[in-house]
């Protein structure tokens, strides 16, 4: 049957099933989130204490393991387009659970490299890249609030699964601790994989189908390259996204000095709370607004709460501050994917999105370096942080240049 004689899908009904994909998605970047970005402050720490190898070391395992996964995460369209969500899923989360025991395994620097490889294959099939890719084959109308809520699973996987790890670890020791992540993460995910995630809608299908003048992969990577909206979009949010991830590696470091450990814990924990309440909240409007505005507002909003923690040392500002940071820390990974279904070529949405996604994590895994970096040159976190500020308003004007090329519009 013609995919145009089929019902049009009402992607507001709850009963619609790609509400079940928005949960599969949430579920798979709890576990994403959990064991491959926020789970590296746990391997480092964990890593130190048991083999005493210099924190430069293991962070270097860090570094390799988000370049690798960006390298990775850029063709996750294809990966998808060829074997299905379903089965890039599965394939993600069985590598992962590998990555997790090899990491509890290492014993010598050489393994960490190959833990880290194992970890950079997992996270391009559990997160951002394969999250926005796999909703945008169910969602049109309502994308932004999907991914917005299954985004959640990011914020959920460093505010429960970090803790739970570690208290795993307290318990079992870490080896086991990493086992037991691994068999808990692949029995709770396959079924749920298996059960609900299946055939995409025949009309996404279809729109693939219908289109045999559909520029390859290769030409939409090149032709991005030369477009400037798309360049606006991809260098602002990689600019963000470099002095975010800095400012966040380090504001415990800042903070303690300043406010002490169990205030400047508070705040990191409200920092993230803010996330996913931003997430939340910007989630049933943000299919409506103009996004390259509300990106450019969340800019400015952070270099604001820079500038407030910066300068104003009372303990209450301070933490009023970081909750204004992490109010737009979520949406700041949401929003590429909507500006690209926006103003692109739809047939170009899952390979603009992967490059973007790669693009961003290649400019923020120095971030953390290079902020450190400044602070050791310059004594003190004053500088770096003025330069998250410069990057932020930078990027917050890049944002508005839409660019009148048309080779990737729609």
């Amino acid at each position: 049957m013609h995919a145009s004689s089929q019902p049009p899908i009402d992607e507001t009904s709850l009963r619609y099933d790609g509400w079940r994909i928005v949960v599969v998605c949430f579920l798979l970047a709890t576990f994403g989130w959990g064991l491959g970005f926020y789970g590296q402050s746990v391997y480092v720490a964990e890593l130190h204490r048991l083999h005493g190898w210099p924190t430069s070391l293991i962070s270097s395992g860090t570094t390799f393991f988000y370049l690798s996964g960006a390298a990775l995460v850029a063709f996750i369209s294809e990966a998808i387009k060829r074997f299905g969500p379903r089965n890039c899923m599965i394939a993600g989360i069985v590598t992962m659970a590998l990555a997790a025991v090899s990491m509890g395994q290492v014993r010598e620097p050489w393994q960490l490299y190959l833990a880290n490889a194992f970890l950079a294959f997992g996270w391009a099939g559990t997160s951002l890249g394969m999250i926005t890719n796999t909703l945008g084959l169910w969602f049109d109308k309502k994308r932004g609030m999907a991914i917005s809520l299954a985004l959640n699973g990011a914020s959920f996987g460093g505010i429960a699964g970090v803790p739970l790890m570690i208290t795993a670890i307290g318990y079992f020791g870490f080896p086991r601790a990493m086992l037991v992540s691994a068999i808990v993460m692949v029995v709770l995910m396959v079924p749920v994989i298996l059960l609900f995630v299946g055939r995409p809608p025949l009309h996404t299908m279809a729109g693939g189908a219908a289109a045999p003048d559909a520029p390859s992969p290769t030409q939409i990577r090149a032709r991005a390259f030369r477009d400037i909206g798309f360049l606006s979009v991809s260098s602002a949010f990689a600019v963000v996204l470099f002095a975010q991830v800095g400012f966040i590696v380090h504001l415990i470091s800042f903070l303690d000095s300043v406010i002490g450990r169990e205030r400047a814990a508070i705040a990191v924990a409200l920092l993230t709370a803010m996330a996913v309440v931003g997430r939340v909240l910007f989630s049933f409007v943000i299919d409506r607004m103009n996004q390259r505005l509300a990106s450019s507002l969340s800019f400015i909003s952070q270099a604001v709460a820079l500038a407030i923690i910066i300068n104003v040392h009372n303990d209450y500002a301070l933490i009023a501050a970081c909750a204004l940071f992490g109010f737009s820390v979520g949406n700041l990974i949401t929003l590429p994917a909507l500006i690209v279904q926006r103003e692109f070529d739809p047939r170009s949405f899952g390979v603009l999105v992967s490059l973007i996604t790669a693009i961003n994590q290649i400019t923020y895994a120095f971030g953390p370096g290079v902020i450190g970096a400044l602070r050791d040159l310059w004594g003190s976190y004053s500088l770096p942080f003025y330069v998250c500020i410069a990057l932020e308003l930078v990027a917050a004007v890049l944002i508005m240049i839409r660019g009148r090329q048309p080779s990737l519009r729609a």
